[in-house]
């Protein structure tokens, strides 16, 4: 019964892997009923690991290119099983595959916006996003802190994990920086250089190595951004003074543009020049400017007036 279960295995004369879809990190050669012929061939490609697992261990690695499997190149399984000097007999190991190619365009943000405490604005809030790739480097510690002795392993199954790693360490980085956020853009990557060597370690630790890192984007939640708008807009318009004294004369040159006639233009002028001083006097109080330097327009033209005269200069319309 046993010469009979042995002749009817099937052995393994070539082993190779073919990554069937993107995002695969990880794949165990289906070794159900099946040995591995002496003197096989084993093709590891460019951008993979081949690793041979002998009782849940990892006994031999093979990088890039074609492997006779024999004792002189499978020397740690050698030793694991005794073998003697040439072994001729098939041989049962489960094998795994390793993608080393560089995982690109993993994404990374905040899912709630962080707080952090900035020397301008007291405590904010802050949301940040980006990119970053990253490959495996060490199977031996990806197999026994990672994958372990699954079938497959995905990307998409360590993500979660990365991504919150690098929003923790983020958010200690950002929070410890000192710079206002008005200054954050213009140093993303100075972050984001940052973030990628305390990173490395955490990544290091899965055997994995991270390539690159890149911040795309800090900014405010919406309603916050909307108060920050705002603050904008003060600084933009400057002294608020002359900023109420602009918009006097804004609206005084609309009432003079209007073309209702000499009755409608009097009561559209007498609005202006009223609305105008109203808006004025504050500016002028607040720069200390008396009362009786205000500025005079005639009634009828709307042209300014030389101080204490009764007539206009320009139409003759007493004042």
């Amino acid at each position: 019964m046993a010469l009979r279960d042995f002749l009817g295995k099937q052995f393994i004369d070539v082993i190779q892997w073919n990554e069937p879809e993107d995002g695969m990190l990880s794949y165990r050669y289906p070794m159900q009923d099946m040995e591995i012929q002496n003197g096989g061939q084993l093709t590891v490609r460019e951008s993979q690991l081949a690793a041979f697992i002998d009782q849940g261990k990892i006994a031999d690695i093979f990088g890039p290119g074609l492997h006779k499997l024999t004792t002189a190149n499978l020397p740690l399984l050698t030793d694991l099983k005794n073998w003697a000097k040439e072994f001729e007999s098939p041989f049962k190991s489960d094998v795994y595959f390793f993608s080393t190619r560089l995982q690109i365009d993993q994404k990374w943000g905040t899912a709630t916006p962080i707080t952090i405490r900035d020397k301008e604005f007291g405590a904010v809030r802050l949301r940040a996003y980006g990119i970053y790739s990253y490959r495996i480097s060490d199977p031996r510690l990806f197999f026994t802190e990672v994958c372990g002795t699954r079938d497959s392993y995905y990307v998409t199954e360590l993500e979660g994990q990365l991504r919150n790693t690098i929003v923790a360490r983020m958010a200690e980085i950002l929070a410890n920086s000192d710079v206002g956020f008005v200054d954050m853009a213009s140093r993303q990557a100075e972050f984001a250089q940052k973030i990628a060597v305390e990173m490395k370690p955490a990544f290091a630790a899965l055997g994995l190595e991270l390539n690159q890192f890149v911040v795309e984007n800090i900014s405010l939640p919406d309603e916050l951004q909307q108060v920050m708008d705002q603050r904008i807009g003060m600084g933009i318009a400057g002294d608020l003074g002359r900023y109420t004294q602009f918009q006097a004369a804004q609206a005084m040159q609309v009432a003079a543009a209007n073309t209702g006639g000499a009755a409608g233009m009097g009561v559209g002028l007498g609005a202006g020049i009223t609305m105008a001083q109203a808006m004025m006097k504050p500016a002028m109080e607040a720069t200390a400017v008396p009362a009786a330097a205000a500025a005079r327009f005639c009634i009828e033209c709307g042209k300014p007036l030389p101080e204490h005269a009764k007539f206009c200069p320009e139409c003759g319309k007493p004042q």
